[in-house]
């Protein structure tokens, strides 16, 4: 069992929900394996019920799992922290506040633990409290370059840039991005990312040279009768990485 996700060319990597076993199997194998499998936490009523399904995704995508929160729900965050510890997956979705819990948890560091940060309007300017308490109170304002230290202090491996809104917020995405890649830290650009604005949005974090980085892409390709995500979207979006690194 592999601890660490399969980018394509060493950069890129896909991060889908999966609305089912069969989808996750059939997203992963559409893929060519270049995917993070998201399972979220908030579906479940404990712990015990999210390990045991959890680990049955994880068996059929070679361990390609997603833990996520929901939403980005920081009252998820401690289940999410208590239930990698246990299923060890590739990938852990924390708020900022989270990750060296689940970094210590996990007791590893191969898995990618990312903290969620948000846009504030001011390009070089992010929020960083958005934990259980932190998101209730008044916000925690930091430059960029300070929330990827703090982030690497607490164990963490990327940015978790949520929500993006797609190309709304891009001057701060930018920055966001020449800063991941000033300091080797990795980049997942998350909320709004469509078929339509993916490409420019990996576009950018490749041109400002991230070393990693994992696209979110969420309801945008979920089927809403189903709830699946649309396999042969996943296919677009893997076709979408092959032209960006040939």
């Amino acid at each position: 069992m592999t601890l660490t996700p399969n980018f394509y060319q060493d950069r890129l990597c896909l991060n889908v929900l999966a609305g089912s076993k069969a989808n996750a199997r059939a997203i992963w194998e559409a893929a060519e394996g270049h995917v993070l499998v998201g399972v979220l936490s908030k579906n479940y009523s404990s712990n015990e019920a999210a390990i045991a399904d959890m680990r049955e995704y994880a068996a059929l995508i070679d361990n390609a799992l997603s833990v996520g929160l929901g939403a980005g729900d920081p009252n998820q965050s401690k289940m999410v922290s208590e239930i990698s510890a246990v299923l060890q997956p590739q990938h852990v979705n924390q708020v900022f506040t989270g990750v060296a819990t689940s970094r210590a948890l996990l007791g590893q560091s191969q898995t990618v633990v990312n903290g969620l940060i948000s846009p504030t309007g001011t390009p070089g300017l992010v929020k960083i409290s958005t934990g259980p308490l932190s998101s209730q109170g008044s916000d925690a304002q930091v430059p960029i370059d300070a929330a990827i230290a703090l982030l690497k202090d607490m164990g963490g491996s990327s940015v978790k840039y949520f929500p993006m809104g797609g190309l709304k917020a891009v001057d701060e995405y930018r920055a966001v991005a020449q800063a991941c890649a000033a300091h080797d830290f990795w980049l997942e650009p998350t909320g709004g990312i469509d078929l339509d604005n993916v490409e420019a949005i990996l576009r950018i974090a490749l041109e400002a040279g991230v070393s990693k980085i994992i696209p979110h892409v969420y309801s945008s390709i979920i089927d809403p009768a189903s709830g699946d995500t649309r396999v042969e979207d996943v296919r677009q979006l893997l076709a979408i990485c092959k032209k960006l690194l040939p």
